[in-house]
């Protein structure tokens, strides 16, 4: 079956990322795909119309998706959207069910095949395609900047003429990608930078990094690269020792958040009352509820003198890299969906079966399908 792959504009006003880059259009016409994006749909990632050679640009939203077989998107699509998909087309896009149920039904409705980006199996075959730690990597650089921009004082240490100014203390809880990558983005600013993660096979990580590892003595190694939720003991006495560490720093970077599910609860009342006044937390697990007590999503707000703040969808910020890294996702992903330049998809590969939402009208993803109670169209 010749491909017709189709890459809409982001119609949600927060999303600056596009699908497809001019680079990974031209590397999808050389294996045979037709090509098609709507236009003006990467100006907010800053690649203009022009940059898209050998690819057929539509101005009509209407006519877009005619034929179409393939299509990619950054971010959930609306349900008038979904209606205007070609049935039995495949999508491939960020879903995130748990907050998106109407949309799943509304594929279910459309027959649509959908591959969830974020349910891309963390295996070595899968890596090149793994777009939550692309993303996540570009947010834990960003948080870094952010809590040095938020900080009431230097992160480096300074001589002066007016004297030496200590290098601040930042804590990062969470080594992940996105804590991995705010560790080294905090070190290179020149802070005293300290890490805690549930995992302990994280230290070393940590520690080729310059940080020091925070040790609490609870352990919560899980599958997959993620950690197991704790018992309600385990969970008290993360309590206590965090908040005794908190209170010692200048900064805090959250990074816990847990795919599909709200984000762990780790920074609560009492550890922000006893901060330092001009201190402050970057909570990137906002998105799912916050790991701090006190966040508000999507804002910034200062509690008892210390600054919490609660950015959303942090990749978006930096277009540029978040764009090409995640088109570079999505072409690694397709490449599996092809020979020849045709449709021959393996339903049985471990990619495709790992991130498979729903087919022909129903739901094969498992805990989708528990979350929602085995609906179908």
């Amino acid at each position: 079956m010749p491909v017709r792959l189709v890459a809409p504009k982001e119609l949600s006003p927060d999303e600056n990322r596009v699908a497809l880059t001019p680079d990974v259009a031209t590397r999808l016409n050389k294996l045979g795909v037709d090509v098609v994006i709507e236009s003006t749909a990467g100006e907010r990632s800053h690649f203009l119309d022009q940059d898209y050679k050998d690819t057929t640009i539509i101005a009509d939203a209407k006519q877009l998706y005619q034929n179409a077989n393939l299509i990619i998107k950054v971010g959930t699509p609306t349900i008038d959207e979904i209606k205007s998909y070609p049935q039995a087309s495949i999508l491939i896009s960020y879903i995130n069910a748990h907050i998106h149920q109407a949309e799943v039904k509304a594929l279910l409705e459309q027959k649509i095949s959908c591959l969830a980006m974020e349910l891309i199996p963390r295996i070595t075959r899968a890596q090149s395609m793994d777009a939550l730690s692309s993303q996540a990597s570009i947010a834990g650089y960003k948080a870094g900047l952010m809590a040095a921009d938020l900080s009431s004082q230097f992160f480096p240490m300074l001589t002066t003429a007016a004297g030496t100014i200590r290098p601040a203390r930042v804590l990062v809880i969470g080594a992940g990608v996105a804590g991995l990558q705010a560790i080294a983005t905090v070190k290179r600013l020149g802070a005293i930078v300290e890490a805690y993660d549930v995992r302990s096979v994280t230290k070393e990580q940590v520690e080729s990094l310059g940080a020091k590892f925070v040790e609490l003595e609870v352990n919560a190694e899980g599958e997959g690269g993620y950690a197991r939720e704790l018992t309600d003991e385990e969970k008290a006495e993360q309590r206590k020792r965090l908040g005794e560490v908190i209170a010692k720093v200048n900064a805090v970077i959250t990074t816990a958040a847990i795919p599909g599910r709200d984000s762990p609860k780790l920074i609560f009342k009492e550890a922000v009352d006893a901060m330092a006044p001009g201190s402050v937390i970057i909570d990137l697990a906002s998105e799912g509820g916050g790991n701090c007590e006190m966040t508000e999503p999507g804002k910034t707000i200062i509690y008892n003198n210390v600054v919490i703040h609660g950015p959303l969808n942090v990749p978006s910020m930096i277009p540029i890299h978040a764009s090409e890294m995640y088109s570079k996702n999505i072409f690694n992903l397709v490449q599996t969906l092809l020979d020849k330049g045709e449709l021959n998809i393996d339903w049985q590969d471990d990619v495709i079966k790992g991130c498979l939402l729903c087919k022909d009208g129903e739901i094969t993803h498992p805990k989708t399908k528990e979350l929602m109670n085995g609906v179908s169209a």
